[in-house]
């Protein structure tokens, strides 16, 4: 991606949050440059990988297999002692045609909480044993209190403040509603590490590649420099 591209996505994004009153913590607000003095009291924002995000699952596409999110809380099992959250929060920002791919998780289970905009349709599968994906056996679904069955890769169709609970290994992909304008989601989850707890089908990328056109309107989790 270019780092235009990625700057015009955090602030849609940035916007996005504005109009639906979503406040974001300050080190959402730091500045490259100011992340160049920042010293060792802001490590659990180093460790732990919060701030801004984004992925277009190393395929070079983000208008169509990608999106935009925030890690605002976040733990680090492999550093427990330090940061013994066992906990993450994230907004995620998708628009119209944007995918993000079939993927589960094997550690973590979460919430997915439409925050506002249009509606999110994601769609569910079980995995079987092997860990492939099984089309046949249906699954079951926790919407808000609710639970009920449904056929193998239905899409559950969440409008704002609608919410689904997804469990360990059920895979699950998110898309937009045509017409329905762009969408603001919350996650709630378990502890957060994406280079362990991802497995995806088929298997994708994480992190863009960028192209330096412009300077970087925020850093993003994998960019903050060590400090000083």
């Amino acid at each position: 991606m270019k780092r235009s591209e990625i700057n015009r996505a955090l602030k849609e994004m940035e916007e996005m949050c504005r109009k639906y009153c979503c406040y974001l913590p300050p080190f959402c607000h730091f500045t490259p440059e100011q992340w160049q003095n920042i010293g060792h009291d802001y490590d659990e924002v180093r460790d732990c990988r919060l701030g801004w995000d984004i992925t277009d699952y190393g395929l070079g596409r983000f208008d169509e297999i990608g999106f935009s999110l925030i890690t605002i809380r976040n733990g680090n099992r492999s550093m427990a002692d330090q940061y013994p959250k066992v906990y993450a929060e994230k907004l995620l920002y998708l628009k119209e045609g944007q995918y993000a791919p079939n993927h589960f998780h094997w550690f973590k289970t979460e919430d997915i909480v439409n925050r506002g905009g249009g509606t999110v349709l994601i769609r569910v599968f079980n995995s079987l044993p092997n860990e492939e994906m099984d089309r046949e056996s249906p699954v079951t679904v926790h919407t808000d209190g609710r639970t009920y069955t449904v056929p193998a890769g239905t899409q559950i169709r969440l409008t704002p403040g609608e919410s689904i609970h997804i469990q360990q290994r059920l895979y699950h992909d998110f898309s937009v509603e045509k017409g329905t304008g762009p969408v603001l989601l919350g996650e709630v989850s378990q502890c957060n590490d994406d280079e362990t707890d991802n497995r995806f089908l088929p298997p994708v990328g994480r992190f863009p590649d960028i192209e330096e056109d412009e300077a970087p309107y925020r850093l993003l989790c994998n960019e903050y420099p060590k400090a000083k």
